[in-house]
């Protein structure tokens, strides 16, 4: 059986140096996860952080690949490539821009911690309300059957005390960049949609939002509220 020492002698390249380039893709991460608030990071761009210097096809999948490994055995990180179950398109049928930047590949770091550990000594409790925001439009969008007109949005998120023409709530700042922030995020897909009353602006789930470390949380959560709901009724 090849070991990961077999796979890198068969591109040449040194332990130090090997070292050296895992150690610059898992800070890029780290860094870059912290920068962008958790934005999937491209692979693109770890590929070039190994390629500035080396040519060797085969060298940036074994670097990422071990940079991952590293991250959940040293920080509890598992660096999660998203995946979608499809692209979205234009009412035309033509890929859309965002189409082609969905379909590259990208990481996300998902903690593997314990959550009571990971809540402890981990978590930032300043950026809660993020959290907070988020898990509530993905609640509205998945009990709207997983997808929602982004008039219907607002208006359940205005029942809530949330304005789209607010710049300067005192938790979230600008709304609607709040918003548009899952989307880069890719707990929600944007798609804009031509019919014969205009444009319209759809939002549905998105990988993240339906990955089974969050859709399993949500359906719990949802499932909690409506046991509440019901046994308040029956009193």
């Amino acid at each position: 059986m090849a070991t990961v020492s077999d796979d890198y002698a068969q591109v040449d390249i040194s332990t130090e140096e090997k070292d050296k380039l895992v150690a610059e893709v898992m800070r890029h991460v780290l860094f870059k996860t912290h920068q962008t608030t958790g934005c999937p990071i491209k692979r693109e761009e770890l590929t070039q952080i190994v390629t500035k210097n080396y040519r060797q096809r085969a060298l940036p999948a074994l670097v990422i690949k071990e940079a991952g490994d590293r991250l959940a055995a040293t920080f509890g990180y598992e660096m999660r490539e998203l995946q979608r179950t499809r692209a979205p398109s234009t009412r035309s049928g033509r890929p859309s821009q965002q189409q082609v930047n969905v379909d590259a590949k990208s990481y996300v770091l998902v903690s593997k911690l314990d959550p009571e550990v990971y809540s402890k000594y981990v978590e930032h409790k300043e950026a809660a309300h993020v959290s907070g925001f988020a898990f509530v439009v993905i609640s509205i969008v998945h009990l709207s059957g997983g997808k929602i007109s982004e008039e219907d949005l607002w208006h359940q998120l205005r029942r809530l005390g949330l304005n789209e023409s607010d710049e300067n709530h005192p938790v979230l700042g600008n709304n609607k960049q709040a918003l548009e922030l899952l989307v880069q995020q890719r707990y929600l897909l944007k798609e804009k949609l031509s019919g014969p009353e205009g444009h319209s602006m759809m939002y549905e789930l998105a990988e993240r939002a339906l990955d089974e470390s969050i859709s399993g949380k949500l359906k719990d959560y949802i499932s909690q509220v409506v046991s509440t709901s019901t046994a308040a009724e029956v009193d």
